[in-house]
């Protein structure tokens, strides 16, 4: 877990995860500007991104999906149900 985008970008290597799941708002970097940056980075970014926000618009959502992301998991969200629901967005993209 990483309490902002630049903290992200600075550890992604160090802990190569298997999803990145970002915050529309964060401090400092928002979310679509950390993926940009984690997209831009020599190596790319070769895994699945998921959004959290409350904006869910359906312009927003078309946005977030435009700039990579394979899906998006309204706020507030249910913790219970969270893996859940990664595992749905995941499964439903698997070119990812």
């Amino acid at each position: 877990m990483c309490a902002s985008g630049q903290e992200a970008l600075s550890r992604i290597e160090e802990f190569g995860p298997d999803l990145v799941l970002l915050d529309v708002m964060m401090p400092g970097m928002d979310g679509p500007q950390t993926l940009k940056a984690l997209q831009q980075r020599p190596e790319g970014l070769n895994i699945p991104v998921i959004f959290m926000t409350a904006r869910l618009q359906p312009s927003e959502i078309e946005e977030y999906r435009s700039l990579g992301a394979i899906g998006v998991i309204p706020k507030p969200f249910d913790p219970m149900t969270l893996a859940d629901d990664i595992r749905r967005l995941v499964a439903d993209h698997p070119e990812r």
